[in-house]
């Protein structure tokens, strides 16, 4: 307060009939003097009593004092705001460069940026010359709108007035360079100086920050030390800022730091190191940082709040609030928004409705930042969007968060379309959408499959100028690929001005998805050529395609790749890395690379079960999973799809049943339509025919033509006409455009001798204008995957390959073998991909081919022979199984399951 007699004496003053005879000048003076201890007093702690003398002075005509009026000018601002001194402004017949630089730093102060630079070009037009205070406040608002011109010409100006070794203004220039992204300009003025001070080198440590320069930061504070300058605890608050985004440690050296150096501990910097614990998930150093001292505040206790809701450690959460509960601090909006998004991210929805009840009886119901998280919270843990929707309503004004949660609420619960309702609503209440917002706009239109909005979307995008924006590039990238437009996802890759490891990741995984493996594999050669390096989630992404193609080459080369840059240790790269040699009927490789896994997860043991399965060690298949159930770890639904697999390729019919019903009654497992088609497959092969259709009619799900063509195929095996037409009748009425069952039938017919109405099939699948699937071929020669397709003549080599396959034919006749050779077949694609491999491999090298689907049996026919004339091995994965063509034999037709080889073989593989 101001002092008593001041008071006393500008009552008297005031009661007085003020003229300007009334005094002699040593009274007038003696009067001025008082005034302006008076308002000075009031100035230093903002109290508008001051302003009282503003009416006598007038009466006086003392306006003129410079001192007293640029003191009333001050104590307005504080007390008022910028606007009411500006009347003051006006109404003063004498300006100095106080008078400009006290308005100019109110409206600064207040955020009115624009009317700040204003007021400075009215003070340069006035003739006036700014001093260091003046361009303070002006570099602070050209900050704050991003005027990087404007900023650049005051720095200018300040060279020409020769005051670029001014302190305070270099400590200005930092900043406004740090704020508007140009760090290396801010950090080229900080280099300019001869030493700095405490508040130059901590600027220069918060523009590094901003950068997001952590590292930096940190070194500078070591140049700091070595230049003997001081920190002080702003220091330390933004360097514990720093360490929040870096290894542990590093906070831990700068806390030892700040004790060595006798820093004081105020609740500033007990904030910052408490948050700095909480972020790296050391609640309990924060807690004991927290009662070092008795000074507690909601900020404070906030940062811990948030510390162990990142941790998602709620019953600390609930006690934390009753701690302060005790302790009187009431919480505020960011406290509630912790708790909030913690009770989303695990589902609490009847703590997140306490939460929400405490937050409507302290009025912050319909706070921004708590309605927020409010709305994303229901959205996420309640089943009515409805209840997301109401709490919307109550924010008085929603921003670009608010409506983004919305948007992405009623999205995610299936409500595609009113999402895009409310993105054209939040426009027109004069909301911009935010990157994340098309995000989720476009992720949308990826699960909704709708093209029309996403390139409405994609319209808008560019019209917005957002393309630029990484998220939003990627996240279009992987709309176009979700929706099966490859080349359209690639061209808007390409047109990306930033490309990242995110981008080709969502690609090519998009990409295997719709079985352009090949396309995949190129894509390596765009990441290299963008200096790109792979990560464990794209690495993974290439060993599929390479597992898809038979490119085993290409395989092991990723391989090693993983073992260099250290991806091996991986689980998801090493389960690729089981599944790709398994695959590719490379067994001992299979096994080694399970081996080499530290803790196998079920897809790992998933893998090596298909992998022994699929190769034909039925054995060993169901031994690894009773060494997965020895492991501690339970097998699923996946795990069982092998198990039964296994058990119809070896003809274990009751040990299939034994284990297709403990899924339901010792794993508490429901067995799905895929389980109940391999049960089908298991009694067909095993001529179990009526009891396989009894499985069908019987089951809890209506069939799929998948079912109905395993136990047509089954039918055929067994030469049962009668089951095959109704199976072929059935699963035609679900899908009247599946080649599989007119071939399938037709091919029964000729075997069974009724040619007539094999050709009538034949005839009435051409009518309908179903074509048959020929499926690809793939072989890897070097580094490049061939692919052929059947009646494909466009490959180079056709003439060298066609010719081989007929000398081949005329050969193997002529000495006595005896096979099917209809006309064309030797186009078929996988008679040319295994003469191309003759042509173009090794003479002893191994040939792999993979197919999308079953090879056919006259092809089978053929290959198995060949082994034999030739001598050559050959691996052909085809959509069923492996097959390992040797000496005239194949994999597909021996008998693993009593093997004493395949159990000495598969233990020593496990034993390393």
């Amino acid at each position: 307060m101001c002092k008593v007699k001041d008071h006393q004496l500008l009552r008297t003053l005031l009661k007085l009939k003020v003229n300007n005879t009334l005094f002699n000048k040593t009274e007038t003076e003696c009067f001025e003097e008082t005034c302006l201890r008076i308002v000075s007093s009031c100035n230093s702690q903002s109290l508008e009593q001051g302003l009282c003398v503003h009416t006598p002075l007038i009466k006086l005509g003392l306006q003129g004092n410079m001192l007293l009026s640029n003191n009333l000018l001050s104590l307005y601002a504080k007390c008022f705001g910028p606007q009411q001194a500006h009347y003051l402004f006006d109404e003063m017949p004498y300006r100095d460069v106080v008078t400009w630089t006290g308005l100019l730093s109110a409206y600064s102060r207040a955020d009115k940026h624009c009317m700040t630079l204003e007021l400075f070009d009215s003070m340069i037009a006035s003739g006036e010359t700014p001093n260091e205070f003046t361009f303070s406040s002006v570099l602070r608002s050209c900050s704050a709108l991003g005027e990087l011109y404007l900023g650049t010409h005051i720095h200018n100006y300040i060279v020409k007035l020769g005051l670029e070794t001014n302190t305070v203004l270099l400590t200005s220039l930092i900043d406004f360079y740090a704020k508007c992204g140009y760090t290396e300009e801010a950090h080229n003025v900080f280099r300019n100086m001869d030493k700095g001070n405490t508040i130059t080198w901590t600027t220069m440590i918060s523009s590094l920050l901003q950068a997001q320069k952590w590292s930096l930061a940190l070194k500078h504070y070591i140049d700091m030390i070595n230049a003997q300058v001081p920190p002080n605890e702003f220091t330390f608050v933004k360097l514990l800022e720093a360490s929040c985004y870096l290894e542990s440690h590093y906070g831990k050296l700068l806390h030892a730091h700040l004790i060595t150096r006798g820093i004081t501990l105020s609740l500033m910097l007990k904030t910052a190191l408490v948050n700095m614990y909480s972020s790296s998930k050391r609640m309990k150093d924060a807690i004991k940082v927290l009662h070092l001292t008795p000074e507690y505040d909601v900020v404070l206790w906030t940062s811990v709040i948030s510390g162990y809701t990142n941790d998602l450690k709620i019953k600390e959460v609930v006690s934390a609030m009753q701690e302060m509960e005790i302790l009187g601090i009431k919480p505020n909006s960011f406290t509630y928004s912790n708790i909030l998004k913690a009770c989303a991210t695990v589902l609490l929805f009847e703590l997140g409705k306490q939460i929400h009840s405490l937050a409507f009886r302290t009025g912050l119901e319909t706070n921004v930042s708590v309605g927020n998280a409010l709305v994303e919270m229901y959205m996420k843990c309640s089943n009515f969007v409805e209840d997301g929707f109401r709490v919307f309503r109550g924010i008085t004004s929603p921003n670009v968060i608010s409506w983004t949660s919305l948007i992405a609420g009623f999205a995610d619960h299936g409500f595609e379309r009113d999402s895009f309702q409310f993105f054209l609503q939040m426009q027109a209440m004069g909301v911009e959408p935010n990157s994340y917002t098309l995000v989720v706009l476009l992720r949308a239109c990826s699960t909704d499959k709708s093209m029309s909005r996403m390139l409405k979307l994609h319209g808008y995008i560019l019209k917005a100028k957002a393309f630029s924006d990484v998220m939003v590039g990627n996240a279009l990238v992987d709309t176009y690929a979700s929706l099966g437009m490859v080349n359209d996802s690639w061209k808007v890759t390409k047109r990306l001005k930033h490309r990242d490891i995110i981008t080709y990741t969502n690609l090519v995984a998009r990409m295997n998805k719709l079985g352009n493996h090949q396309m995949v594999l190129n894509v390596i050669k765009h990441m290299k050529d963008d200096e790109i390096e792979m990560d464990g989630f794209s690495l993974s992404s290439f060993l599929s395609a390479s597992v898809a193609l038979a490119a085993i080459k290409i395989g092991k080369q990723l391989h090693c790749y993983s073992i260099k840059s250290g991806f091996s240790s991986w689980t998801s790269v090493s389960n690729s890395l089981v599944d790709l040699y398994w695959k590719c009927g490379y067994a001992e490789d299979g096994y080694r690379a399970f081996r080499e896994i530290s803790d196998p997860d079920v897809i790992s043991w998933n893998g090596l079960i298909s992998g022994l399965a699929s190769n034909g060690y039925i054995n060993s298949a169901l031994s690894a999973l009773e060494d997965m159930r020895l492991a501690g770890l339970k097998p699923d639904s996946i795990t069982f799809l092998s198990v039964l697999f296994a058990c119809s390729r070896g003809g274990l019919v009751d040990l299939g049943l034994d284990y297709f019903h403990s899924m339901r009654n010792k794993h508490g497992i429901t067995p799905e339509l895929g389980h109940y088609a391999c049960l089908v497959d298991l009694l067909g092969r095993a001529g179990q025919l009526e009891d396989a259709l009894e499985v069908i009619d019987n089951m809890p799900f209506k069939p799929d033509p998948l079912i109905y063509k395993t136990l047509l195929g089954s039918c055929k095996l067994h030469g049962n006409l009668t089951l095959a037409e109704d199976m072929a009748r059935r699963g035609l009425e679900l899908d009247p455009s599946d080649p599989v069952f007119y071939t399938v039938l037709a091919n029964l017919y000729d075997e069974l001798g009724r040619s007539n109405l094999g050709k009538k099939t034949r005839q009435l699948m051409e009518d309908r204008g179903v074509r048959k699937n020929p499926g690809q071929c793939c072989i890897e020669n070097g580094n490049k995957v061939h692919i052929f397709d059947a009646g494909d003549r466009s490959h180079p080599q056709m003439t060298d390959i066609h010719d081989k396959i007929l000398s081949l034919t005329k050969e193997l006749k002529r000495q006595g073998y005896t096979f099917k050779d209809t006309e064309g077949s030797s186009y078929h694609s996988e008679k040319l991909a295994v003469v191309f491999g003759l042509l173009n491999t090794p003479s002893k090298a191994t040939i792999h081919i993979s197919k999308d689907i079953r090879i056919c049996s006259e092809c089978h026919d053929f290959i198995m022979l060949l082994t034999r004339f030739i001598d050559r091995d050959v691996i052909f994965r085809d959509g069923n199984r492996i097959h390992a063509f040797k000496r005239g034999e194949c994999s597909c037709r021996a008998c693993y399951q009593h093997s004493f080889h395949e159990k000495k073989m598969y233990s020593a593989a496990l034993i390393g």
